[in-house]
């Protein structure tokens, strides 16, 4: 028997048990899986940064080194990609839809110009929340964290669809003010505010009501939707202030300008 030494220097390394080639070229492939507390896209972003980025910048990866993330990562640019039609496929047709309803192609507009501001108020309302949830473990309550996730995402879509309700009941309230009745149209707007204010409260105030326990109260499987929650709760409350202050100043303004494009005709017998 003859050692191994004297026939051969022995080098203790880490390899693959398997040689991969992917389009001719070597591939190694490395798995991470992020902490339950770290959404997809935050640890994907950190990947990048702490991670790809410093090992490329410092010279421990060389350029002729192609490194590309797939994966669960290709899922979530396919579905981020899928929402972003989405949400343009959804403005079409709830812009046909007021089409549609109030039988004009210019007031729809009107009521649209409440999704911007409502999408804003959900951004807010999340960047709120996440302020709010680090300073509870001051006072004894575990802390809230939300992140800009996926879920998160899909509660803008679902935001647009129902912010646009309580501005149809002002403008189409007004319309029949100033059209049918014959109304001012600050007259036909300020009825119109009035006639369906009380609406517009119950259903804001059921929505907050019924989301209140999954943004509010924390426990298990409100991790996961709390987002969605988040934007469509603040979303609707913004859009609920935009609507009885804003909105009916600009539906004034555009009653104005129709009453006064009209072509006057005087006919003299």
């Amino acid at each position: 028997m003859v050692p191994l030494a004297s026939l051969a220097d022995i080098v203790e390394s880490v390899d693959t048990s398997d040689i991969r080639r992917v389009d001719g070229n070597r591939t190694i492939t490395l798995s991470i899986i992020p902490p339950e507390k770290i959404a997809l896209e935050s640890g994907l972003e950190i990947v990048k940064r702490d991670i790809v980025r410093t090992l490329q910048d410092s010279g421990v990866i060389p350029s002729s080194i192609k490194i590309r993330i797939s994966g669960a990562t290709d899922q979530l640019q396919n579905t981020r990609d899928s929402l972003s039609a989405n949400y343009l496929v959804a403005l079409f047709i709830i812009f046909l839809i007021l089409v549609a309803i109030l039988s004009h192609w210019g007031y729809p507009l009107l009521i649209m110009t409440t999704i911007p501001l409502g999408i804003a108020s959900g951004i807010v309302g999340l960047w709120f929340m996440n302020q709010v949830g680090a300073w509870l473990p001051a006072i004894g309550l575990p802390a809230i964290s939300q992140s800009f996730d996926m879920i998160t995402m899909l509660g803008f879509l679902i935001l647009m669809g129902t912010v646009v309700n309580n501005p149809i009941l002002i403008v189409h309230q007004a319309m029949v003010n100033f059209r049918e009745l014959g109304m001012a149209a600050r007259q036909a707007v300020h009825e119109a505010v009035a006639i369906r204010l009380r609406p517009i409260a119950m259903t804001t105030l059921t929505t907050v009501c019924g989301l209140a326990p999954l943004v509010l109260i924390p426990g298990e499987g409100t991790e996961l939707y709390r987002g969605l929650g988040v934007i469509v709760l603040f979303g609707l409350v913004g859009t609920a202030i935009v609507t009885l202050t804003f909105l009916p100043a600009l539906i004034m303004a555009a009653l104005s300008f129709s009453r006064a494009a009209k072509p006057v005709t005087d006919v003299a017998r």
